[in-house]
C-alpha cells in the first residue's frame, strides 16, 4: 500500500506539488487567523468539578466576592494620607466602566487598613470582574487593561486574571524568541545531518505543509470548541520536529536504495514501502497517544490533543505524498550542493561503532538489561516524592508584575485579598431566617477553627444560598493548603445543607483529582493502541510488551530528573529559575504523550530494519546488529534535531516552559541513546527468535490482515514454541 502510494505520488509529482503549493497559499491565509479565535486564560480548571459548580452558582445573584485583579500603587514620596495619592487612585477607579466590574474596592471606599502597606507608601485597588470562567474574565480584563495608569504613581498588576494574561503574553514572546534562537542551529544541524543543501531543504518543505495544515484545522476546530492559546505552541514544536523526523527516515532509505544501484523510481517505491510504512505506523501511534489527552476535560489538555493530532496527521500525509513527489522530482540531485567536509564523505562505512556496540551488548545481554534497568529505575525514584500543582506567578521571574504583587501582598500588607477560599452553602430553606443564620454562624466558626484558615465570615446570602469567605496565608499552590481544603470539605455542613468550595486551592485540588482519574484511562488507551499497532506491523505479541515497558522506564527516569531539577532546585542556578517546591501536573502529561509517541517512532523504525535483516538472514543476533547499525545513527540525528528545538525552551523565562524543554530533552536523550543503543539489542538477544512470536491464531490472522514490510517477501524462520507459531511477513 505504501509503496503504491509512493509510486502514485512520484508518477503524478507535478500535480501533487502544485496541489501542495496551492494548499500552502490558501491554507496559510486561512490558518493565519487561528490565533485570533483561540481563547484566553490558562484553561486548566476541571469542568464539572465541585469548584467549577461553585463558580457557576457564584456567577448568579450571590456573587463571587473575590478580586480577580489587584493593582498595587506606590509612591516613594507620598503616603496614602496625601490627597494627591488618593486623587490619582480614585481617578483610575472612576475611569473604569461600571459594566466592566462586579465589585471595585479601594482603601478610601472601604476604610480598611488591609488596603495599606505597613510603610503607607503603597495601596491597592481590588477589582472583581464579571463572568463565571477565567476565559470570560480575561476578555473583560483585556478591554480595561489600558485604564490602570495613575500619573505620579507606579503600578503593578496582580491577581489570578492579570497573572494569567501576563503568563500568556510572556510565554508567547519567549517562545517566539526561542524559535528564533533554535532556527539557525536547526538549519546548521540539518546541513550536517543531511550533508547537503538540497537534502536539508526537504524537511523544511514538509514542515511548511504541516504547519499550514495544522493551523487550518485549528481554526476550524476553534470555531466549534474552545481552544487554548497553547495549541499554537504545540503546532510549532511538533510540526517542525515530526517533519524533520519523518523526512530523515524516508530520505535516508531513499539514499540507501540509490547507492545500491536502483533507479529513482524504484528507490522511491522501496523507501516508501519500508520507511514510509514506518512513518505511517509511528504516526498512528503518536496521534492516538496525543488523542488520549481527550480523556482529560480541561481546555488546556483537550487543546493539546486537537492540535497534536492535527500536526501528526498532516506530518504523515505530507511525508507520504509531498516528500516522494519531491524525491522523484529531484532524483539523484538529492546529493547536490554537498558540504565540502571530509569527515562527512558518504563512501565511508556508516554505523560501524553502533554495530560493534550492539555485538558487545549482546555478548552480556542480561548484565546490560539489569544494569540499565536499575539505573533508569533509580533515576525515576524521586518521582515518588513529587508534589503536583498548577502554573501561577511562581512560574514567572520575580520582577514580573504578577509575581511582585503576590510577594508584596504577602510581605508588606496585613492581608492578601486573593488568598480566599469561598464556600457556597445551599440551605434547605431561606438562608436569611434566624435559624439558618445561626446554623451558618456555627458552620463558619467550625471552618475558621481548621488549621490554616486565618479568617472566616459569612459575606452574602441570596434565597437559599449563602457565601462564606475564608482567608489563608499559606502558598496557594503547595500541598499544605490542599490539606486544608480536604479538611474543609470533610467538615459537615448544617443539617440538610450542602457546601461547595472554590477558588485557587480548591480548583487546584479538583484539577489534580481530574488528572488522577483520567491518567489510568489514558495509559490504557496508549498501551492498547501501541500493542495493536505494533502487532499489525510486526505480527508479534512480545515486541509490543517489551517496547511499552522500555518506554515507561525511560519516561520515569525523565520525570525523576524533572523532580530533582524543578522541585528540589538541582541546577536551578544554571537554568535560571527559583525552585517552587512542586511541579506543574499538566507538563508530565504533555511531555509523556509527546515523548512516548516519539519513542514509538524510533522503536518502530529500528525494529522494522531489524526485522528486515532477520527475514533476509534468519540470524537473530546478526540481524539485530545490522539493524542497529543502519538505524541508530539516524535515530540519534533525529533526536538531536528535535532536541535543538526543545532545548531552546530552556532559554525562556517561564519555568513551566523550561520544564517542557528539559523534560523532553532528557526523555529524548535517554531513549535515543541508552534505550536504542543498549536496551534494544540486549533485550532482542535475550528474546532471540521469540521476539517475533505470536499465538498460532493471531499469527494466522496477521498473515492475511497485517501490515508487513512491502519490500520483503521472505518469511522468517519459525520460532520454537510448543503452542505458537511465528508471524511471517
Amino acid at each position: 500500500m505504501f509503496a503504491k502510494l509512493g509510486r502514485f505520488s512520484a508518477r503524478h509529482r507535478l500535480w501533487v506539488l502544485a496541489t501542495a503549493v496551492l494548499f500552502v497559499v490558501l491554507g496559510g491565509v486561512w490558518g493565519s487567523g487561528a490565533g485570533g479565535i483561540l481563547g484566553g486564560g490558562a484553561g486548566l480548571d476541571a469542568p464539572g468539578s465541585e469548584s467549577a459548580e461553585a463558580n457557576r452558582i457564584l456567577a448568579g445573584s450571590l456573587g463571587r466576592h473575590v478580586p480577580d485583579v489587584v493593582v498595587i500603587y506606590e509612591s516613594p514620596a507620598m503616603t496614602v494620607d496625601d490627597p494627591r495619592f488618593r486623587q490619582a487612585v480614585e481617578q483610575v477607579a472612576a475611569r473604569i466602566p461600571k459594566d466592566a466590574y462586579v465589585r471595585l474596592e479601594t482603601y478610601w471606599s472601604t476604610g480598611s487598613a488591609d488596603f495599606v502597606s505597613r510603610d503607607k507608601h503603597k495601596t491597592y485597588l481590588a477589582l472583581q470582574l464579571p463572568g463565571a470562567t477565567e476565559e470570560e474574565q480575561v476578555v473583560v480584563y483585556r478591554d480595561i487593561a489600558g485604564l490602570f495608569d495613575a500619573p505620579g504613581l507606579t503600578e503593578r498588576r496582580g491577581g489570578l486574571t492579570a497573572i494569567g494574561e501576563q503568563f500568556n503574553t510572556i510565554n508567547s514572546r519567549d517562545l517566539s524568541r526561542a524559535e528564533l534562537i533554535s532556527f539557525p542551529f536547526l538549519i546548521l544541524l540539518l546541513l550536517l545531518v543531511f550533508r547537503g543543501l538540497v537534502a536539508a531543504a526537504l524537511p523544511l518543505a514538509v514542515a511548511v505543509v504541516v504547519a499550514v495544515g495544522s493551523l487550518s484545522v485549528l481554526r476550524v476546530v476553534g470555531g466549534i470548541v474552545d481552544l487554548s492559546t497553547a495549541a499554537i505552541n504545540v503546532v510549532v514544536i511538533l510540526g517542525l520536529g515530526l517533519a524533520t523526523d519523518y523526512a530523515l527516515l524516508i530520505l535516508t532509505r531513499f539514499r540507501e536504495e540509490l547507492a545500491a544501484g536502483r533507479t529513482v523510481d524504484d528507490a522511491v517505491s522501496r523507501a516508501m514501502g519500508s520507511a514510509g510504512r514506518t512513518v505511517a505506523v509511528s504516526g498512528l501511534t503518536v496521534a492516538v497517544t496525543l488523542g488520549g489527552l481527550l480523556v482529560f476535560p480541561s481546555r488546556f489538555l483537550t487543546s493539546l490533543a486537537y492540535s497534536g493530532v492535527s500536526v501528526v496527521l498532516f506530518a504523515v500525509l505530507a511525508a507520504l505524498t509531498v516528500l516522494p513527489a519531491l524525491l522523484r522530482l529531484i532524483g539523484r540531485r538529492v546529493d547536490a550542493l554537498r558540504l565540502p567536509l571530509p569527515w562527512l564523505r558518504r563512501d565511508r562505512p556508516q554505523g560501524r561503532r553502533w554495530y560493534r556496540v550492539a555485538h558487545g551488548v549482546m555478548r552480556r545481554p542480561f548484565t546490560v538489561v539489569l544494569a540499565v534497568g536499575l539505573a533508569l529505575v533509580t533515576l525515576g525514584l524521586p518521582l515518588l516524592g513529587v508534589v503536583w500543582s498548577r502554573p501561577g506567578e511562581w512560574a514567572m521571574r520575580g520582577d514580573v508584575d504578577g509575581a511582585a504583587v503576590t510577594r508584596q501582598l504577602a510581605e508588606e500588607f496585613p492581608y492578601d485579598p486573593t488568598k480566599v477560599i469561598t464556600t457556597v452553602v445551599r440551605m434547605p430553606g431561606p438562608a436569611t431566617t434566624p435559624g439558618a443564620q445561626a446554623a451558618l454562624a456555627d458552620f463558619t466558626r467550625r471552618l475558621g477553627r481548621i488549621g490554616g484558615v486565618d479568617r472566616a465570615a459569612v459575606t452574602g446570602a441570596s434565597g437559599d444560598l449563602a457565601r462564606i469567605t475564608l482567608g489563608y496565608s499559606k502558598s496557594s499552590y503547595g500541598a499544605e493548603i490542599r490539606e486544608v481544603v480536604a479538611r474543609l470539605r470533610a467538615e459537615p455542613p448544617p443539617a440538610g445543607a450542602t457546601a461547595l468550595f472554590t477558588n485557587r486551592p480548591a480548583s487546584i485540588a479538583d484539577m489534580l483529582d481530574m488528572i488522577g482519574r483520567g491518567l489510568p484511562w489514558m495509559l490504557l488507551i496508549v498501551v492498547v493502541v501501541t500493542f495493536v499497532v505494533m502487532f499489525l506491523a510486526f505480527g508479534s505479541v512480545t515486541l509490543p510488551l517489551k517496547s511499552i515497558v522500555m518506554n515507561l522506564l525511560s519516561l520515569s527516569a525523565a520525570f525523576g530528573a524533572m523532580v530533582l531539577i524543578f522541585q528540589n532546585g538541582f541546577l536551578s542556578g544554571l537554568l535560571g529559575f527559583t525552585a517552587p517546591g512542586f511541579l506543574d501536573a499538566n507538563m508530565p502529561v504533555l511531555i509523556g504523550a509527546v515523548s512516548f509517541g516519539l519513542a514509538m517512532d524510533y522503536e518502530v523504525f529500528m525494529l522494522a530494519r531489524i526485522r528486515e535483516e532477520y527475514l533476509r538472514t534468519g540470524d537473530p543476533v546478526e540481524s539485530v546488529a545490522l539493524g542497529v547499525r543502519h538505524t541508530a545513527g539516524v535515530i540519534t540525528a533525529a533526536a538531536l534535531l528535535l532536541g535543538v528545538v526543545l532545548a531552546a525552551f530552556v532559554t525562556t523565562s517561564v519555568t513551566v516552559i523550561k520544564m517542557i524543554g528539559v523534560g523532553s530533552v532528557i526523555a529524548l536523550l535517554v531513549d535515543a541513546t541508552v534505550v536504542r543503543g543498549l536496551l534494544v539489542p540486549a533485550t532482542m538477544r535475550l528474546l532471540g527468535r521469540h521476539a517475533w512470536w505470536a499465538p498460532a491464531p493471531l499469527a494466522r490472522w496477521w498473515l492475511h490482515h497485517g501490515l508487513p514490510e512491502e519490500s520483503i517477501s521472505t518469511p522468517p524462520p519459525p520460532a520454537r514454541h510448543p503452542t505458537s507459531t511465528s508471524a511471517p511477513a
